[in-house]
């Protein structure tokens, strides 16, 4: 089934390798990674009082909300059994929490969130309650919020085409000052004793 999903994906998307395709994925993703902080932040702010979280980027987006999208709606089509797209709503938001929650982990030692306490929980990383959820906001996004933002892309793309170089430019500079300032936070948090060779 994914293989078969997997061969069909250029055929399904025959632009998506060109100049247009990369512009659309990006606009896509900017505009999903936005939402994600801001949902994010809100969700936040009804638990925790508190409307800013901590991100790993320097500006308002969530990468992971960006990607998990971008995977859907490129790889479910209007006509793919929706068997098939309820499992790849768990599966693919899924897949990409946890393998961003374990890299952060491995590259940086800190967890962004965790479910330790939540039941049904995978490392900290993921676990079913939020997973359930995921499926129901990744089915909404495919059947009401991506139709609009797709008709939104349609009246903007010739003024996006001017720019998407320099976001994706933007993309690429905060991550990797973000990736240089938690990193050297991490060293930080590393005993003087560790820091430097022992004469």
């Amino acid at each position: 089934m994914i293989i078969s999903l997997l061969n069909g994906f250029e055929v399904q998307n025959p632009g998506i390798f060109n100049i247009e395709g990369a512009a659309a994925i990006l606009f896509y993703f900017t505009f999903y990674a936005l939402f994600g902080w801001l949902l994010e932040n809100s969700y936040n702010f009804l638990t925790k009082k508190r409307f800013l979280k901590e991100n790993f980027l320097y500006g308002p987006f969530k990468p992971m909300y960006g990607l998990a999208p971008v995977l859907l709606v490129y790889l479910i089509r209007p006509e793919t059994d929706w068997g098939v797209t309820l499992l790849l709503c768990f599966v693919i938001p899924t897949l990409v929490e946890y393998l961003t929650g374990a890299l952060l982990l491995k590259f940086f030692k800190r967890q962004w969130w965790d479910y330790s306490d939540t039941p049904l929980q995978v490392h900290g990383h993921i676990c079913l309650p939020f997973s359930a959820c995921w499926v129901v906001l990744s089915f909404l996004c495919l059947k009401w919020i991506h139709p609009l933002v797709a008709s939104v892309y349609g009246v903007f793309e010739p003024y996006w085409a001017w720019i998407w170089g320099a976001v994706g430019l933007y993309f690429l500079a905060d991550l990797a000052l973000s990736i240089r300032r938690h990193s050297l936070q991490e060293f930080d948090r590393v005993p003087d004793t560790l820091k430097t060779p022992s004469d």
